[in-house]
């Protein structure tokens, strides 16, 4: 037992050593062109807390709105917008986005569970406004330590935590006398879609519908370390959670945006989380997808479940298995030839608004079946 602990020091050291030398040689963040030395300075900054990150937002807005994205172009008119931060029940600032339509009446509301490192105020903020100008009511929020919430960049202690605290903002909304009558849909994008899928267990009956981007039920075998790797991590991930040493690829960077114009534009998502996984976050994961690979036959939501076949960061595999696997009658596989991880921000303009048309025919459809009951 003591030569196994002593490989097993010697063996972390040299990763955490490995993984420091790497992360000194290629983790350098990718930087915008003509970018004033304010600015980059600011851009540079470290943003491990909030205040930090809020700053940067701020120095940032409208730089990001103004970029030649396809999902800029839909008008903010006739969509109103409302931001708010308040501390939850944990004693934790979480900040959050509402987008509603002005005149239309509301069909139903659309919460939205944001992806890995993500936030809600940069690419979705044209997906809201698309969702908005149909006649939906779309709210979301920053998850604790990710966007402009508190908390340390990054990094997720317990994924039930999370969980709990998405399920607490959600249900005041749902609680508010305007929208009780209303139908209510998750919309999860990447991990967002297992935060989706476990507030649907812990809430069977609180949703009338689930709409389901790249869902993370399972890793791509390529993202996942070498099981000797893995283990050590996991073991390190006890004593140091908070420590950015989860080794990526290099050439998984490529496979997220499809579209080499919009990959150049990845740097404008200023407060996406951009260093390696913290150990404790990514063993948080781990253990959320195998938890849900056991549980699909649980899911008794309408689905609709969207994957590009090109997706190798999340598992198309695992989204067939849950259309499978569900016992729901009612729910929809839309696979996307050639399409990589994310659909709404890094594919080509044609498959983007062919994504946000499938979810709105599905929301629209799933509203008015629910409005005749």
């Amino acid at each position: 037992m003591l030569i196994l602990f002593v490989i097993f020091i010697i063996l972390s050291i040299i990763i955490i050593i490995h993984s420091l030398f790497i992360e000194k040689m290629i983790g350098e963040i990718e930087e915008i062109e003509e970018m004033s030395e304010e600015l980059q300075s600011i851009y540079l900054s470290n943003m491990d807390e909030a205040p930090a990150r809020r700053l940067v937002r701020e120095a940032f807005k409208d730089i990001q709105l103004a970029i030649d994205h396809c999902l800029f172009q839909f008008p903010a008119d006739g969509v109103k917008m409302e931001e708010v931060y308040e501390v939850n029940s944990r004693g934790i600032k979480v900040f959050s986005k509402s987008w509603l339509p002005e005149k239309s009446p509301l069909k139903a509301i659309v919460c939205f569970c944001h992806g890995y490192a993500d936030t809600c105020t940069f690419y979705f903020e044209g997906v809201a406004r698309k969702l908005a100008s149909s006649g939906f009511g779309v709210f979301a929020l920053d998850y604790p330590g990710f966007g402009l919430s508190d908390g340390l960049h990054g990094y997720i202690p317990s994924f039930e935590n999370l969980v709990d605290d998405v399920i607490e903002h959600f249900s005041k909304i749902k609680e508010q006398v305007e929208y009780q009558h209303l139908p209510r849909f998750l919309l999860g994008e990447s991990m967002g879609g297992a935060v989706a899928l476990k507030i649907h267990f812990k809430q069977p009956n609180g949703w009338d519908g689930a709409a389901l981007i790249a869902p993370l039920c399972k890793f791509a075998e390529d993202m996942i370390p070498h099981w000797l790797v893995k283990q050590i991590l996991i073991g390190v991930a006890k004593v140091l959670p908070k420590t950015k040493l989860v080794p990526q690829k290099e050439e998984m960077k490529e496979n997220i945006y499809r579209d080499l114009k919009k990959r150049k534009m990845a740097p404008y998502n200023v407060l996406l989380y951009k260093d390696k996984p913290r150990l404790g976050t990514a063993l948080e994961l781990l253990k959320a997808t195998q938890e849900l690979e056991q549980r699909l036959e649980e899911v008794s939501l309408p689905l609709l479940i969207m994957h590009g076949e090109a997706d190798v960061i999340t598992d198309p595999s695992a989204s067939k298995a849950l259309y499978e696997k569900a016992k729901v009658k009612d729910k929809k596989l839309c696979l996307y030839k050639d399409a990589f991880h994310t659909l709404l921000e890094g594919e080509p303009d044609e498959v983007i608004f062919h994504v946000l048309d499938d979810i709105i025919s599905w929301l629209n459809h799933h509203s008015n079946t629910k409005n005749k009951v």
